[in-house]
């Protein structure tokens, strides 16, 4: 585990849990509802929503992972880290990668209200492809 991770946890931002497949599961149908509703805004060119609704569906899949792997999250932030300590080979770093650009996509969009329709797409386009390999680890 990486220092960063070790850090998180001292610092109670990241927890052991014991979660059990039906949460994972929830988090999962959760990801793909945001996923379908990123779509329907990025259609109706809703790009603000599009983009926060992109992001949202990957970490509601990254949290199902991070749950598979024994621990909860405290902040956006630390999920992110989670990620990088637990699971890099299994997600991969391009997948990483889109986790961590449609997060500040979506901290622009939400906070600095700035939005543009390639922010929109790529935000959409991470997030199916973050889906698809969180549900092949997690078998869901």
């Amino acid at each position: 585990m990486t220092a960063e991770f070790r850090r998180m946890v001292d610092e109670r931002r990241l927890l052991r849990a014991r979660v059990n497949r039906g949460l994972i599961a929830k988090e999962i149908q959760v990801a793909e509802a945001d996923l379908n509703d990123a779509r329907d805004s990025l259609k109706g060119r809703k790009l603000k929503w599009a983009t926060v609704q992109g992001y949202y569906s990957m970490f509601h899949a990254a949290r199902a992972l991070v749950y598979g792997q024994g621990f909860r999250e405290k902040s956006h932030y630390a999920l992110l880290v989670a990620l990088r300590s637990l699971l890099p080979e299994k997600i991969g770093a391009s997948l990483i990668k889109d986790f961590e650009d449609a997060m500040s996509l979506r901290e622009e969009a939400d906070y600095g209200l700035t939005f543009s329709e390639d922010g929109a797409s790529s935000s959409v386009e991470g997030a199916e492809r973050f889906l698809k390999r969180a549900r092949e680890i997690l078998k869901v």
